[in-house]
């Protein structure tokens, strides 16, 4: 096998507009399993295509891989379903000869507009073209703006982690469990010998098998919530036979490297000077509250935490995409039975309709491939995103991160890292200053303010402000609002001012 799959160069030119001036017929923006599944599920059908994401290279948060200076020899054994991605690759790069596809890698989509396009008539479901702006180059500091004009987009910009603060978790050495996943990825380090791996989520399984595998010392693999939620819906457990294997390779791996999960635990507070070098774990109560006595301490150089993901919406609730509220309290695109947000012109796959894993991703990139074509999706597509889906669902009400999570705080926590935001200030915000939601809360205090723009603490802010949001908010809380902001990412004044406006 190769070290890795080859990757696209930079194209020449900044305005994305294919021969003619009338654009393409298809801008898919994100380049992980639902994106490249899309991507080139519609060059199959003949549309003229153009794939953008921010990363530097193919594969997105699932699939991604070292670099090709790293020399691994073999990538596949991080990872599952590997040569579904080489596939994928392999089709890519077929199109991309052809001149079907083109590819751009750096490019952060901060705007999408509606525009008018001349020629040919649109796709699909669409009555009008869409013009994106890009900017690329902002981690070199030479960055540059440009534009891409397609008749269709197709959004499948993933979903980051979910984070719960608790004391000590900015230290050095505290990484999120799919940060810890990357590092070994893409860089073949670990983030420390010893790892405590905490949170919620099956995601959890996979890293901590992956990290033993790799040689670091797991001492303590810890669920706040338990896995008997499952046995509720055995239907749906058995229309998904992969993912019971899935976890029981998981299950073995554990057992090889003697890393035992426990439920219903959690690390409370994380100590150390210069980086992390110990955690107090509790025991937890059905509402996720410690339950005092229960407390012991575990030394480690390192702690991997998350719970779950939250879908990344930005560039489609601003043009107005409706959202449903998923299981675990997070909010997802909605979308039809053929990938349709509300706003004609726009699809949606993935994570980004809530999260499922990468299997369901492909499926709906590729479902949503056809319906953009404007073609019948075959039956079976159909009934497998219909299957994996309902898994979705039924993982993402299990692991809900329960309101007793508040009680890991103290008033010095700080719960947005960015802006130092401690737990006093967010408290005197709601609880003398009369702030209701998220938002009021950002405006009194700056929590969500900083670099991250609230995907570090959005969250535990919102359910902190008693608007849920996803965070485990009690009963009686307000359902979550979508954010709306007018560029998915943050821009420099500069690059503002290059934006073409034609």
């Amino acid at each position: 096998m190769p070290n890795s799959p080859s990757e696209p160069s930079e194209p020449s030119g900044s305005t994305g507009v294919a021969a003619g001036g009338a654009g393409y017929d298809l801008a898919v923006v994100g380049a992980g399993p639902a994106g490249l599944a899309g991507v080139v599920a519609a060059a199959d059908r003949g549309l003229r295509c153009v794939l953008l994401d921010a990363g530097g290279g193919l594969g997105g948060q699932y699939y991604r891989h070292p670099a090709a200076e790293l020399r691994a020899a073999r990538p596949d054994r991080l990872h599952h379903h590997w040569s579904t991605f080489t596939a994928l690759s392999r089709r890519l790069a077929e199109h991309r000869e052809a001149g079907r596809v083109e590819v751009r890698l750096r490019h952060h989509v901060v705007l999408v507009q509606g525009v008018p396009l001349p020629g040919a008539p649109p796709v699909s479901g669409a009555s009008t073209g869409w013009r994106l702006h890009t900017s690329s180059g902002v981690e070199s500091g030479a960055g540059s703006t440009g534009r891409v004009d397609a008749r269709a987009v197709l959004l499948a910009t993933g979903a980051y982690e979910r984070q719960l603060p608790f004391p000590g978790w900015t230290l050095p050495g505290v990484v999120t469990a799919g940060g810890a996943q990357a590092m070994l990825k893409a860089g073949l380090v670990l983030p420390g010998r010893r790892i405590v791996v905490a949170g919620s989520g099956p995601l959890l399984l996979a890293v901590a098998a992956s990290l033993a595998a790799a040689g670091a010392e797991v001492p303590a693999l810890l669920e706040a919530g338990g896995y008997l939620g499952y046995a509720r819906s055995p239907g749906t457990l058995a229309a998904v036979p992969g993912k019971l294997a899935e976890g029981v390779v998981h299950g073995a791996a554990l057992a090889r490297h003697a890393v035992r999960p426990r439920t219903a635990h959690a690390v409370i507070e994380a100590h150390g000077t210069d980086r992390v070098r110990a955690v107090t774990v509790a025991r937890l109560d059905r509402t996720w509250r410690p339950l005092p006595g229960t407390e012991r301490r575990i030394a480690c150089d390192a702690l991997a935490v998350g719970h779950g993901l939250v879908p990344q919406l930005e560039l489609a609730t601003e043009l107005g995409a409706a959202t449903r509220t998923v299981p675990d309290g997070t909010l997802a695109l909605r979308v039809d039975a053929g990938q349709r947000t509300t706003v004609p012109g726009l699809w949606a796959a993935g994570e980004t309709c809530g999260v499922g894993g990468a299997e369901l991703a492909l499926a709906e990139g590729e479902l949503a491939a056809a319906t953009i074509a404007g073609q019948q999706p075959p039956a079976a597509l159909l009934a497998r995103r219909r299957r994996l889906r309902a898994f979705a669902e039924l993982m993402a009400a299990v692991h809900r991160p329960g309101p007793g999570w508040t009680g890991w705080l103290s008033p010095e926590t700080e719960v947005c890292r960015c802006e130092e935001v401690p737990l006093a200030r967010i408290t005197e915000a709601v609880q003398e200053l009369g702030a209701g939601d998220a938002r009021t809360v950002k405006l009194l205090t700056r929590a969500g303010m900083g670099w991250c723009q609230g995907r570090m603490c959005g969250p535990a802010v919102a359910c902190l402000a008693g608007a849920g949001a996803g965070a485990g908010a009690g009963a009686g809380a307000e359902e979550p609002a979508a954010d709306r902001r007018p560029f998915s990412c943050p821009v420099r004044l500069g690059d503002l001012a290059e934006l073409p406006s034609d």
